[in-house]
């Protein structure tokens, strides 16, 4: 076996959070009299962490502190009771998941969402999977592409980096699993395209997610 862990982006990756992301952060800018952004453009909204994403979304002339801080509370507010309106794991990845467990491949989660929001995502989008570690964004831990916290990771599993097979799509998890010392794998069902994978450091690419399983388990 090539690999004896996978770490898994979250968004994306696992699961298919884009319209709930989209709804949430459209009605934050409503609610400040702001005009909303079309559901594809979070595909490139998104992925850096909730302050980096009200950035975005805002005009450059409206991202003074006051403003930012109030659509970050509105997208909070709604987001916590809205983000499974229609977030679910993309086709493919619950008999993954199985077949990975069954076969004894360690799984870590590491996301850019709030930790808070990883959690809850997992633990009612995922429930039936064992991930160790769980994160989220934390305070005081930087955010990806920070290698920070896929180094944490690797020794909380007492795993040699070169043995966690890293599964995103984004170039954030690209370059993450590259300052990190991990393979990247970057899964083509995602928000983001094969070129910016490819630019970023993919070492796989993946159509489908049954095609992870002859990587990892490769010799």
């Amino acid at each position: 076996m090539r690999y004896n862990a996978v770490l898994f982006d979250l968004d994306g990756t696992l699961l298919d959070t884009l319209d709930d992301l989209a709804a949430a952060a459209n009605q934050a800018l409503i609610l400040q009299g702001l005009p909303p952004h079309p559901i594809d453009a979070y595909r490139h909204l998104v992925g850096d962490g909730l302050r980096t994403l009200v950035d975005r979304m805002l005009p450059v002339d409206r991202r003074d502190p006051a403003t930012v801080s109030a659509l970050v509370a509105a997208f909070t507010e709604t987001y916590a009771r809205t983000w499974h309106h229609r977030s679910a794991p993309y086709p493919g990845i619950k008999d993954l998941l199985d077949q990975l467990a069954a076969r004894g491949v360690r799984m870590s989660i590491l996301s850019n969402k709030p930790d808070a929001f990883t959690r809850l995502c997992v633990q009612q989008l995922l429930p039936h999977w064992h991930f160790e570690p769980l994160f989220g964004q934390r305070e005081g831990v930087p955010k990806k592409p920070d290698p920070a916290a896929a180094l944490e990771i690797a020794r909380l599993l007492q795993l040699d980096p070169s043995r966690i097979l890293y599964v995103g799509d984004s170039g954030v998890d690209m370059r993450t699993a590259r300052g990190a010392g991990m393979d990247a794998a970057g899964v083509l069902w995602g928000f983001r395209d094969q070129a910016e994978l490819i630019r970023t450091g993919a070492i796989h690419l993946v159509a489908r997610p049954s095609d992870l399983l002859p990587i990892v388990f490769s010799s």
